[in-house]
């Protein structure tokens, strides 16, 4: 999708492998992660359930977190959609969207991603993700603005999120 130019031009597949129009999510602040159920990060689905919880109890309707499970890194994800939907909401309590089984590198790769590395190239511009539980925050208007390692814990997040919010609601700091 070369003409994309906002985060709102995608429509990753869900779980069930329908269309998720990005668009819906207009206006909101979105973190978009590469998860997988089987790597030494997954504990990170506790700390990010915990931030969404956070967030939108301060913040109602104005941020969301969206998974995207990928079996890319070492076959760390290799159940199908329902195995890992019953994953997250067995072990972590997952409540945030975690949508289809992606591809985030490679000639398969979800257009959504690949805009987002073009957007916010990694360390030393490099246009590919790493491993699992990489982080991209998507400002309200649907601008790449912060992109974080997998090792960024999730909790130190919090407060940059915030700021974004603050910043596509016209409050003042």
């Amino acid at each position: 999708m070369a003409s994309a130019t906002s985060f709102y031009d995608f429509k990753p597949l869900d779980k069930k492998g329908q269309p998720y129009p990005l668009t819906t999510l207009k206006g909101k602040v979105v973190l978009v992660v590469n998860t997988a159920s089987k790597c030494g990060f997954t504990p990170q689905f506790t700390a990010l359930e915990s931030l969404y919880k956070s967030v939108t109890a301060a913040q109602p309707d104005k941020f969301l977190i969206l998974g995207f499970p990928c079996n890319q890194f070492m076959n760390q994800d290799p159940g199908d959609n329902d195995t890992i939907q019953q994953f997250c909401l067995a072990n972590y309590g997952v409540s945030f969207p975690v949508l289809g089984k992606t591809d985030v590198n490679g000639d398969k790769a979800e257009p959504v991603w690949e805009w987002l590395k073009k957007e916010m190239p990694g360390l030393m511009g490099m246009k590919r993700v790493k491993w699992n539980f990489e982080k991209f925050l998507v400002s309200a208007d649907g601008k790449v603005v912060q992109r974080w390692a997998s090792t960024t814990k999730p909790e130190t997040l919090e407060g940059t999120i915030l700021e974004e919010i603050k910043k596509g609601s016209g409050e003042k700091k």
